[in-house]
């Protein structure tokens, strides 16, 4: 029987799990606990949890699933994380200082089929899901390397951002929030995860009905149909009339601002003309709108995209702001190490393959 990460099981699972296999209600709370606040390494560092216990989870769950392949550290404080998958597949994790904390972007899947044109993610298509508890482990793998530092820091948000497209994965997904949510464990607020789709429209119908109180993000990076089609491939299947109707959907159901993320590509989307299309799109939700224009990470394999001038970029930020669309700029961080979502794993299959 093949061992499951033991971190792929929200409490209310564990909680039923244990009582399944005949053991008392209270010894979800003690494994929680260690897994979580205390952050064990092995089941039998579980110093308080009896044998029999243990045992049982030793039989079923392993504690690690991912092994660090490389660990690249920006001068900005930016790491990150290649890690090995126990199938071999690569994965990246990146963790992120702001001013308001510690900012850690999980992986989703392994490789990306959403096909926008200008991305390193999906340089290399999508061969399975991630599993709940393979995410789960990401931010348990920063947060213990915080740990090794002793400085006593903590993992303060989340940004579902990485390689895959995250409601593609949804169940899994779902499952994860309320593993890093749950309150008598990692406790990360619902209102510092975020969560952004290339825009799955009918994922967004079903993701405002969870109740969840996360923050939804949208790859728009272009504000009419012809434009958006060239750079993303899924605006055929949800192009932007059936992308909004289910945004009109989620505000309503949810009274929360959804950010629109705008990657500036120089000659492509920065044009007055779009910056003027896209606060006209969003001009009746703009109390619930945040647009964030993001200046583009080149990819070599994608050298036809190159970065919109300082200009080009400051004059789209102005039109928004002056057509009351709430907005900023985004400076990626990491810019000296592969900062692109994608990058680092791309670079290490393909010298894998050379090699």
């Amino acid at each position: 029987m093949s061992k499951t990460s033991i971190y792929g099981l929200t409490y209310e699972q564990l909680r039923s799990w244990l009582e399944e296999h005949g053991q008392k209600r209270f010894r979800a709370d003690q494994v929680w606990n260690w897994l979580y606040k205390k952050r064990v390494y092995r089941f039998s560092d579980m110093k308080n949890v009896n044998k029999e216990t243990i045992a049982l989870l030793e039989e079923n769950f392993v504690l690690e699933t991912l092994d660090e392949e490389i660990k690249q550290e920006s001068k900005d404080g930016t790491i990150k994380f290649l890690f090995r998958l126990d199938d071999g597949n690569l994965i990246e994790t990146v963790l992120m200082r702001f001013n308001y904390g510690l900012s850690v972007c999980v992986t989703t899947q392994v490789g990306c089929n959403i096909g926008c044109t200008f991305c390193a993610s999906g340089l290399l298509r999508k061969t399975r899901d991630l599993s709940s508890g393979e995410i789960v482990e990401q931010i348990m793998k920063v947060q213990k390397h915080l740990d090794a530092q002793g400085k006593d820091e903590r993992v303060s948000h989340i940004v579902v951002m990485g390689i895959g497209e995250p409601f593609d994965n949804f169940t899994n997904l779902v499952d994860f929030i309320k593993v890093v949510n749950e309150d008598h464990g990692l406790n990360i607020g619902a209102r510092h995860i975020t969560v952004s789709t290339s825009g799955l429209a009918h994922k967004i119908y079903e993701f405002a009905d969870t109740g969840l109180q996360v923050n939804l993000a949208i790859s728009l990076h272009a504000p009419n149909n012809e434009l958006r089609t060239s750079i993303m491939k899924i605006n055929k299947a949800f192009p932007i009339e059936k992308l909004m109707k289910s945004v009109d959907y989620y505000l309503e159901k949810t009274n929360r601002r959804i950010t629109y993320e705008y990657i500036m590509l120089r000659d492509v989307n920065d044009h007055e003309e779009e910056a003027r299309q896209l606060a006209k799109l969003l001009k009746e939700k703009r109390h619930l709108s945040y647009v964030n224009l993001i200046p583009y990470n080149t990819v070599e394999e994608h050298n036809q995209y190159q970065r919109s001038d300082s200009e080009s970029i400051q004059r789209f930020f102005e039109i928004l702001k002056d057509n009351g669309i709430n907005c900023g700029v985004r400076w990626e961080n990491g810019a000296d190490i592969d900062a692109a979502c994608g990058q680092l794993r791309s670079k290490q299959i393909k010298k894998k393959n050379v090699g």
